[in-house]
């Protein structure tokens, strides 16, 4: 079996960072390292002790960016494989062994793990994702219970192969505060330059989506007039896009044109104030 480094990127989850890492530490088999990118403000005490016994590596970075903290584990980790997992999440304990299979197939790139959220139950879908405004996979669904070759990655559970990740320039930067879409800009790249990413079932994680730290440490984005957490996705749009106005609109029309919108109508200034300023502040990102 090839050998694999976990590295998890945390931000204000202190409590549930501990929780996850217990159930790392007891996975079987192991990781070779598991590499802990802190950009908490107030670090806990036990992942401190745990570096210091040796069974972590943990690193402090600032300030806080979900692709700085993914590039800075991935330029530390030592092995092929580099395995991502979000700070709250619960794998099943056979995930280093799930994702190293894959990559038997040479041609394998990066592996994303089946990723269930609250509540989800693995579903068989008959139809791949279509699609969607002349962007590939964009709308695949990481419950799906077959594996298959996608053109799509989410970050919660995402290994990738160390040197072909890097020879792409990593992870995007430019993508900042929720950084969302950041992953599909990622993966997109890495399809571009010829290689193959495989959705596994088998790698599965549940998410415990918890309601504080990580991206939700940057407000609700259905009331909130502060650009995190559409800059991404314009970010996206500028970049892969067949038509920035047509993506534009959609999402305008998904976020704003809402059931909750509906309901809780005096939100909806806030809220066209945040896409219009995510909006200008891609424009800005694009041409640094």
């Amino acid at each position: 079996m090839k050998d694999v480094t976990i590295v998890v990127p945390t931000y204000n989850r202190a409590a549930i960072v501990v929780e996850t890492l217990r159930k790392l530490l007891a996975l079987e088999p192991p990781a070779s390292e598991i590499i802990v990118v802190d950009q908490t403000v107030d670090p806990s005490d036990q992942l401190r002790r745990w570096n210091d016994e040796g069974r972590i590596h943990w690193v402090r970075t600032s300030p806080p960016s979900i692709p700085k903290a993914m590039n800075v584990g991935l330029r530390l980790a030592k092995t092929e494989i580099v395995l991502f997992l979000d700070d709250d999440v619960a794998p099943v304990p056979s995930i280093v062994a799930e994702h190293a299979r894959v990559y038997e197939d040479e041609s394998i790139a990066a592996v994303v793990g089946q990723c269930l959220q609250p509540g989800e139950k693995p579903k068989h879908f008959a139809k791949p994702a279509k699609a969607e405004l002349g962007i590939p996979d964009l709308a695949m669904r990481f419950n799906h219970d077959t594996p298959f070759d996608t053109r799509n990655v989410i970050a919660m559970n995402l290994s990738v192969r160390r040197e072909r990740a890097l020879a792409i320039g990593g992870f995007d930067e430019h993508f900042v505060f929720v950084a969302y879409r950041f992953e599909s800009d990622f993966a997109l790249r890495l399809t571009a330059s010829g290689h193959k990413i495989r959705f596994e079932p088998r790698a599965s994680v549940n998410h415990l989506r918890l309601p504080t730290g990580g991206t939700r440490a940057y407000g609700d984005h259905r009331t909130s007039a502060h650009p995190a957490h559409s800059v991404g996705d314009y970010y996206f749009a500028l970049r892969h896009a067949p038509s920035f106005p047509l993506y534009a609109l959609s999402r305008l029309r998904k976020n704003v044109l809402t059931k909750y919108h509906a309901m809780h109508p005096w939100t909806i200034p806030a809220k066209l104030v945040g896409e219009i300023r995510g909006m200008m502040l891609a424009r800005r990102l694009r041409n640094v």
